[in-house]
């Protein structure tokens, strides 16, 4: 069992740095072209091959990490809803799938922060931190679901957003496996510079708005 556990996790880190790097294209490339599209379906694809792999390993004997299996939830979360944003710019789009996978994240995020109280008598920071952007995230998504025609509009945002997360939430498992960062530092260190990163999209898309807008 053990040495298929290994295999399991050398599997899950192959697909994490295939995520890496096909995600680093994503970004880089331009916006809608094919170079674009195909990164970005091979940083989707190999982020939730990983993220279920993590998970399976992290209920496994001798290997067992709640810890783990929520961080997990909390990455495939946004990799997954950045995904099905695409599907926000038809109109009418079935968003049964959707609200389940908040409701799921908002659930898993009431966890993260209540189970080491319950179970430990103390407060996991780390957990407590990416339960309460998961949370306020998914209560987002939730409220702009009841507004098809904003949420149509900015489909966009969401996209990029969310897929951006993802991207934050790989590189902060390479960063804190390969202890790139002192104490608990590198569990925030590409949260923060990937949060700079993310106002820049949107600053960038709100201009093209406004000029698109000012032109009709």
């Amino acid at each position: 069992m053990e040495k298929t556990i290994q295999i399991l996790i050398y599997i899950h880190a192959a697909f994490g740095g295939i995520a890496l790097l096909a995600g680093l294209i994503s970004m880089i490339a331009k916006k809608g072209k094919n170079i674009h599209r195909k990164s970005g379906l091979i940083f989707f694809y190999s982020m939730m091959l990983s993220g279920i792999i993590a998970m399976i390993v992290a209920v496994l004997p001798n290997h067992e990490s709640p810890f783990l299996f929520a961080v997990g939830i909390f990455s495939l979360y946004f990799v997954l809803t950045g995904n099905r944003a695409l599907n926000f710019k038809r109109k009418n789009p079935n968003l049964k799938i959707d609200k389940l996978i908040s409701i799921i994240m908002i659930i898993t995020g009431i966890l993260m922060i209540l189970l080491p109280v319950i179970l430990t008598k103390s407060i996991n920071i780390i957990l407590v931190v990416f339960a309460i952007v998961g949370i306020i995230f998914s209560v987002r998504d939730l409220m702009l679901f009841k507004n098809p025609e904003r949420l149509r509009k900015g489909w966009l945002k969401l996209h990029l957003g969310k897929m951006i997360g993802g991207y934050i939430s790989a590189t902060t498992a390479f960063v804190v496996v390969n202890e790139f960062f002192p104490s608990f530092y590198g569990w925030f260190i590409p949260g923060i510079v990937g949060g700079f990163i993310i106002a820049y999209w949107m600053r960038k898309m709100n201009k093209k708005t406004k000029t698109v807008a000012n032109n009709v």
